[in-house]
């Protein structure tokens, strides 16, 4: 039986080398191209020394952290003799938010007190009462009914001077959609 394993294995190891593939021919091909071929690189191009950057902006605030919740100072040419706003109050909440961004969501009343309910635009909850300051433009609520809540705003005439000017947001009202009278 050796013998017969022998026989066996030697057929197949022919068997195998006659399905190789012969490569020479491809070898020899791929040789003469190389030669035949002219490599043209062209040379890096020559850069400028650049003079050293001083980075002097160490004390002021990475760009790369949120600024932090204050308004820059308004530069006022007050006008005398005309309605003007208090620039030097300090900012509530809501005055972050245009009048477009808020929607009245309800009131309820507590303790004798009449509160509103507000949803801003980036899905925040709001409680307000009367004289609370709304709006990007001076507002104040001046009154609290069950369905609509009425604001005064104060708003540049571009002379230096402010205007009055009531806006009431209702409930049925949604966001950007705010009835002005």
């Amino acid at each position: 039986m050796s013998l017969l394993r022998h026989v066996a294995v030697i057929a197949m190891t022919g068997a195998i080398m006659a399905c190789s593939p012969q490569l020479s021919d491809l070898r020899a091909y791929t040789d003469q191209i190389k030669q035949q071929t002219q490599v043209n690189i062209e040379p890096y191009p020559e850069f400028e020394q650049q003079p050293a950057f001083a980075y002097t902006a160490s004390d002021l605030r990475s760009p790369f952290v949120r600024p932090k919740e204050k308004t820059a100072p308004v530069n006022v040419q007050a006008q005398a003799n005309c309605l003007q706003p208090d620039y030097n109050r300090q900012k509530q909440k809501l005055e972050g938010y245009g009048l477009d961004a808020l929607r009245l969501n309800g009131s309820f009343e507590t303790r004798g007190t009449r509160y509103v309910l507000f949803r801003s635009n980036d899905g925040q909850l709001h409680k307000a009462t009367m004289g609370s300051r709304i709006g990007l433009f001076y507002g104040k609520i001046i009154a609290i009914g069950d369905t609509s809540v009425t604001i005064e705003q104060l708003l540049p005439d571009g002379a230096g001077c402010w205007q009055r000017k009531e806006t009431t947001l209702t409930v049925a009202s949604s966001t950007g959609e705010n009835e002005n009278v």
